[in-house]
């Protein structure tokens, strides 16, 4: 136990030095200037639009992920589904590595389907189900609208997907272990998509997910009064998104903005016109999960007084069934009436 502890926080710690790290090397080559213009870029109808997309987007991620969970097993409510996915994503936002709220998720529904196993499962698929249409639609992007970036764009995404499978290759010739891993969650991939239907279903909310973050970047580029053509926007959208899905940053932070500043100077549109771009759509990222994250904690509270206000009542009325029966029936039948025979229907 206390190996894997030092491990987490080992983890932890990796990630809070390299995104800290990339931050630092970013603020001192471009100054604050761009970080505090994109902070004064927000305005209400800029965190409104921002609202309404992260709620298409989080009420597709939780469907694909309820998909997902009911093929194996432990599917739940779509609404919990919502609710639980606005806190995932919160925490992710502003705790370090991008992950911590998944892993949350997974054992917070666990608990409630009684398979931490399987509900940890689910959201391992769910997830890595989402980075591969992610990155298949950023290699489509780049083949079709990276060509105005001098040829850049793409052959870097690829370099950098070529250096993660490298290194996934060589990590499984060399362990056994890492073999095994990698075996189990290809079957469990195949087990939570199931059918080609499934397939397709969560392929489509994987779509309509990274679109509503593509569109989600581009209003905060032109919110930061950058002029970007809609193909170089796209293209430059995926490869930040892209760098953000990388699990080394701090609450998003880090990759995101180094990446965005390279992307804006390669497109000749200016590195600190990408970082206030990035800044915007960090700071949008977070405002526009509150009111779902609000709205769940109020519903789980509502949920929790109301079932615990009626359960005392129940228990009342069974005590006082269980006081009266030996006076009016014989042991066996006052048996049958327990509280216990009641729920099981005897």
């Amino acid at each position: 136990m206390r190996a894997i502890v030092r491990s987490s926080w080992f983890g932890v710690a990796v990630r809070v030095i390299v995104g800290g790290g990339i931050l630092v090397a970013v603020a001192l080559h471009v100054g604050t200037g761009p970080f505090l213009h994109g902070l004064q870029s927000i305005d209400p109808p800029v965190i409104g639009a921002s609202i309404l997309l992260t709620a298409t987007a989080t009420a597709a991620a939780a469907w694909r992920w309820n998909v997902i969970a009911g093929r194996l097993g432990v599917g739940m409510p779509w609404p919990r589904a919502v609710g639980m996915y606005y806190r995932s994503q919160f925490i992710n936002s502003v705790l370090p590595g991008g992950v911590v709220g998944d892993v949350h998720r997974a054992v917070d529904h666990g608990r409630r389907a009684q398979s931490l196993a399987m509900a940890a499962r689910a959201v391992a698929v769910e997830r890595t189900v989402g980075q591969l249409v992610q990155l298949v639609l950023t290699v489509i992007v780049l083949a079709v609208a990276g060509a105005g970036f001098g040829g850049v764009l793409l052959p870097v995404a690829g370099a950098g997907v070529v250096l993660v499978v490298a290194v996934v290759a060589v990590a499984a010739l060399a362990s056994a272990r890492v073999r095994t891993v990698l075996r189990r969650e290809a079957a469990a991939v195949r087990l939570g998509l199931g059918s080609a239907t499934v397939a397709v279903r969560v392929v489509g909310a994987s779509i309509v997910v990274v679109a509503c973050h593509l569109a989600t970047f581009a209003i905060a580029t032109a919110a930061v009064g950058a002029s970007v053509p809609p193909l170089r926007m796209l293209a430059i959208a995926v490869v930040v998104l892209l760098a953000a899905s990388i699990p080394v940053n701090l609450g998003g932070w880090g990759p995101r903005e180094g990446a965005a500043g390279w992307a804006f100077a390669v497109a000749g549109f200016g590195t600190a016109a990408g970082i206030s771009a990035a800044t915007l759509f960090g700071v949008l990222a977070i405002l526009s999960l509150l009111p779902g994250v609000i709205a769940a904690a109020l519903a789980s509270i509502v949920h929790r007084r109301s079932h615990h206000g009626r359960l005392p009542v129940r228990d009342h009325q069974l005590r006082r069934l269980t006081r009266r029966l030996p006076r009016h029936g014989t042991p066996a039948e006052a048996g049958a009436l327990e509280p216990g025979g009641l729920r099981q229907g005897r």
